[in-house]
């Protein structure tokens, strides 16, 4: 029980981070924007991709690990499928602009770079995938979605 419940802490830690990290990188992003800054997005990136490894792990263990519900339960659920499937889509979404941060922190400090607009669409449709999920996750905690048996 005691496992369970850290794992499920970690889950919903993890997601209020990557909640927050996202939604301060959106604030945070410009048109034009100085390496220090770019560099700022970075960190604050990192943090995201760590959340997003923490919550992937807890979530594989809540679920491959069999702790707490059986492991059918979410295994038979075409809505947890969809979920993770919404939860891969937004990694992948992520992954250009933390390439693009990435290459463009080191520099001049105080150099303007642009930022490429498909940025901002990006990171505007993983806020907007993330939104989707607790419906989903409250969903499935109702067994909506469940075609076992």
């Amino acid at each position: 029980m005691t496992t369970e419940i850290i794992l499920r802490y970690v889950h919903f830690i993890s997601i209020f981070t990557i909640v927050g990290t996202l939604a301060s990188e959106h604030i945070l992003l410009k048109n034009k924007m100085t390496r220090e800054e770019i560099g700022r997005l970075a960190k604050l990136d990192a943090v995201y991709g760590i959340a997003a490894l923490l919550l992937l792990g807890a979530g594989l263990t809540l679920w491959l690990g069999g702790i707490g519900k059986p492991t059918d339960f979410y295994s038979k659920n075409w809505v947890f499928h969809l979920k993770l499937t919404i939860f891969i889509f937004i990694g992948l979404l992520s992954i250009y602009p933390t390439v693009f941060f990435i290459k463009n922190r080191k520099g001049k400090r105080d150099e303007i770079i642009t930022m490429p607009n498909i940025i901002f669409w990006m990171l505007r449709m993983e806020l907007l995938l993330l939104v989707i999920i607790p419906l989903l996750a409250g969903l499935m905690a109702k067994s909506v979605g469940y075609f076992g048996e």
